[in-house]
């Protein structure tokens, strides 16, 4: 899994997708679904965040207004919101896919969120931790050189 969520799709595929997206956008006023998903895979699978957010919003749109496609768009949108770090909403989704129908592949996915969100919670407690510590200590010597 860790490979799926660093895996960064290729310059190639993503021109692709881009062009036909961009070109059904300006004959038709709409891209068609299949244009739209491509799209959005590929933009949810860049290494830039912006990208990545383009790409669920894209896949929020599909999964509201196309809901025939709407266990690929759940499992490609918890992909997204973990590769944005955002993973209570990454769990969600993966929960939404779940109730829909059971998935080793998603099961997975959620397994992964769930430990890197546990890292996560648990460095960012060590930075707190830290800075009360360091906060603390010049608290400290700031009475300590007061009493001088």
């Amino acid at each position: 899994m860790e490979e799926m969520m660093e895996t960064v799709v290729p310059q190639e595929d993503f021109d692709r997708n881009e062009q036909r997206y961009l070109r059904e956008l300006e004959l038709d006023g709409h891209a068609s679904v299949e244009a739209k998903f491509g799209y959005a895979y590929c933009l949810v699978r860049c290494a830039h965040k912006q990208d990545i957010a383009k790409g669920i919003e894209l896949l929020e749109d599909l999964a509201e207004h196309h809901p025939e496609g709407r266990r690929d768009y759940l499992y490609y949108l918890a992909l997204g919101e973990a590769r944005m770090k955002n993973y209570s909403v990454a769990l969600n989704y993966c929960k939404g896919f779940l109730e829909i129908e059971d998935n080793p592949q998603v099961r997975s996915l959620q397994e992964y969120i769930q430990k890197r969100y546990d890292k996560d919670l648990k460095k960012g407690m060590a930075v707190a931790g830290g800075a009360v510590l360091v906060l603390g200590g010049i608290l400290g010597l700031g009475m300590a050189l007061a009493k001088k």
